[in-house]
Protein backbone atom coordinates (compact mmCIF):
# COMPACT_ATOMS: atom_id res chain seq x y z
CA UNK A 1 0.00 0.00 0.00
CA UNK A 2 2.86 2.51 1.10
CA UNK A 3 4.67 1.61 -2.52
CA UNK A 4 1.38 2.89 -4.46
CA UNK A 5 0.93 6.02 -2.65
CA UNK A 6 4.27 6.58 -3.66
CA UNK A 7 4.02 6.24 -7.11
CA UNK A 8 0.65 7.91 -7.08
CA UNK A 9 2.00 10.81 -8.93
CA UNK A 10 4.01 8.92 -11.18
CA UNK A 11 0.69 8.84 -14.44
CA UNK A 12 0.94 10.33 -18.10
CA UNK A 13 -1.75 12.68 -18.08
CA UNK A 14 -2.72 13.00 -21.82
CA UNK A 15 -2.29 16.05 -23.36
CA UNK A 16 -5.15 18.20 -24.59
CA UNK A 17 -4.66 19.19 -28.07
CA UNK A 18 -7.61 20.71 -29.93
CA UNK A 19 -7.59 21.71 -34.00
CA UNK A 20 -7.78 24.97 -34.73
CA UNK A 21 -10.82 25.89 -37.10
CA UNK A 22 -8.97 28.49 -38.99
CA UNK A 23 -5.48 26.55 -39.65
CA UNK A 24 -6.44 22.90 -39.67
CA UNK A 25 -3.28 22.78 -36.68
CA UNK A 26 -3.65 20.90 -33.48
CA UNK A 27 -2.50 23.48 -30.91
CA UNK A 28 -2.65 23.27 -27.04
CA UNK A 29 -5.85 24.52 -25.37
CA UNK A 30 -5.36 27.94 -23.49
CA UNK A 31 -2.61 28.95 -25.48
CA UNK A 32 -1.18 31.39 -28.28
CA UNK A 33 -0.43 29.70 -31.55
CA UNK A 34 2.34 31.32 -31.88
CA UNK A 35 2.69 31.03 -36.04
CA UNK A 36 -0.07 33.39 -36.37
CA UNK A 37 -0.71 35.38 -33.04
CA UNK A 38 -4.44 34.46 -32.46
CA UNK A 39 -6.19 33.38 -29.41
CA UNK A 40 -9.27 32.92 -28.61
CA UNK A 41 -10.57 34.39 -32.21
CA UNK A 42 -8.14 37.79 -31.34
CA UNK A 43 -5.00 38.98 -33.03
CA UNK A 44 -3.10 39.05 -29.26
CA UNK A 45 0.78 39.25 -30.81
CA UNK A 46 2.22 39.62 -33.95
CA UNK A 47 2.86 36.42 -35.95
CA UNK A 48 6.60 35.53 -36.03
CA UNK A 49 8.00 35.82 -39.35
CA UNK A 50 9.59 33.20 -41.80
Amino acid sequence: MRRGNRRAHDTLKPVNYQEDPHTGEYVLRHHVDLKTGMYRGRQVVEPKGE
